[in-house]
């Protein structure tokens, strides 16, 4: 959760009240804040983090003053909840109309929180707030006496991811195993459980919905959707296929990791590419799943052991589809019951690369180093990264606030996220980078 509001409206002040000790230097001088505060609150037996942010203004060209825009931008973009902070004695400011139109439109929670509203009166004053335009909910408060802080941070609980959840992490690895039709998606989950589950023919579209299957492989509980095979949109036919397509896209929008079924005997496919890049349009971790083995060589000793000819059909898959470059290839043989393991190997480590999180230090260092070993200039102009952060796993997103989103080349940021990758363990998920201007804070 974060605070932001101009500068002098109380923001440290009410800091120090939802933390309950006085962290936040408090003075009446505005920019006393500058740099992002965290500290950690608790209300009702939740614990959760509490940001203080510097006074934001748009009409400076202060250095400074851009530079602490910067820094509440990050923590707007880490928060869950904006608490949009103003002041019921000097009522709406030009700042005030400034920085709500540049929240507005935000994909997130945002209450409006009235401060120093210390009596009746000027509770009813602070309506005039209703106004402004922004916000799902108006609250005044006194930051300074504690008067009407109990229902605000009674709404921030509410509002916030379950603090149960937050502590206890997924208790389950999603896994929607996809691919076009009659490759073995339905045979393979059979031989993970070792017994009949799934109804298997080779008529294409026996599945037709994404059912799910739980397995326990060390010491992670699996939650298996097979789903039926995805055709192009010009070969479906009728309602009933229509829904089967797209209950397999929805199976992989609630999935952590989609294994991506080929049948190694016929090749890569257009239709596996197709698969596939669903998966990775979802945002998803991603294993291919090469099935029929088999039928290329015989399923005798190590089958994970690259062989030429495995070798030579993991380069098809990233020369052919090389937005997917990053996924992990696994050769298997559903109806021998071979090489299983190292699919669900793959699968837990994808999805551990896929919740990676790198501290705000080093990643910061990385991207000094990287823009320092190969700067960027288009139109006579240089490209200045000021910060980066982690917005967000799941997959690993990255915010970089620089001196014009528009110099950064499509080939510019593929350098960057392969120096990501190059320096982090970010097999088997995608990654994202989000390029942001450092001034103004955005939504």
């Amino acid at each position: 959760m974060v605070i932001v509001g101009r500068p002098n409206v109380g923001k440290s002040t009410f800091f120090n009240r939802l933390i309950g000790r006085r962290h936040a230097v408090v003075e009446d001088t505005p920019g006393i804040t500058r740099d992002r505060l965290y500290a950690e609150a608790t209300w009702n037996g939740v614990t959760f983090t509490v940001v203080d942010t510097g006074g934001i203004v748009f009409s400076e060209d202060d250095p400074l003053a851009e530079q602490i825009r910067v820094q509440a931008n990050i923590a707007i973009e880490e928060a869950d909840v904006v608490l949009f902070l103003v002041e019921a004695t000097t009522g709406i400011t030009p700042d005030d109309r400034d920085l709500a139109n540049a929240l507005r439109g935000m994909k997130k929670p945002i209450l409006l929180v009235v401060n120093k509203a210390d009596n009746a009166r000027r509770e009813e004053e602070a309506n005039e707030f209703y106004g402004i335009g922004i916000g799902e909910e108006l609250f005044p408060v006194s930051a300074l006496h504690g008067r009407g802080v109990g229902d605000l941070l009674d709404r921030i609980v509410e509002l916030l991811p379950s603090g149960e959840a937050l502590l206890e992490g997924p208790t389950e690895i999603r896994v929607a195993i996809v691919g076009r039709p009659n490759v073995g998606k339905s045979s393979m989950v059979n031989a993970f459980t070792g017994e009949q589950r799934m109804i298997v023919s080779q008529i294409a579209g026996t599945t037709r919905d994404a059912i799910d299957t739980e397995l326990v492989y060390k010491d992670e509980t699996f939650r298996l959707i097979d789903t039926a095979g995805i055709r192009r949109r010009g070969k479906i036919q009728g309602s009933v296929e229509y829904y089967m397509v797209d209950r397999a896209t929805r199976a992989i929008e609630r999935a952590d990791c989609a294994v991506v079924v080929v049948d190694g005997y016929e090749g890569l496919t257009d239709g596996d590419k197709r698969v596939a890049k669903i998966a990775h349009d979802a945002g998803k971790a991603c294993v291919f799943a090469i099935n029929k083995w088999d039928l290329q060589e015989p399923p005798t000793g190590d089958i994970g052991k690259l062989s030429p000819i495995k070798k030579d059909f993991i380069r098809i898959i990233k020369d052919q589809v090389p937005e997917l470059g990053y996924a992990m290839v696994a050769f298997t043989s559903a109806k021998e019951s071979a090489g299983l393991k190292p699919v669900l190997d793959k699968v837990i480590a994808s999805v551990e690369n896929y919740n990676f999180r790198i501290s705000t230090g080093q990643l910061n260092k990385l991207l000094t180093d990287a823009t320092y070993a190969k700067p960027y200039t288009s139109g006579g102009k240089r490209l200045k990264i000021y910060y980066g952060t982690q917005v967000s796993t799941c997959p690993p997103t990255f915010a970089l606030f620089c001196n014009d989103p528009d110099l950064v080349h499509f080939s510019y940021q593929r350098y960057l996220l392969n120096q990501i990758r190059a320096s982090y363990p970010m097999e088997g998920t995608p990654i994202k980078l989000l390029i942001r201007a450092s001034h103004g804070v955005k939504k």
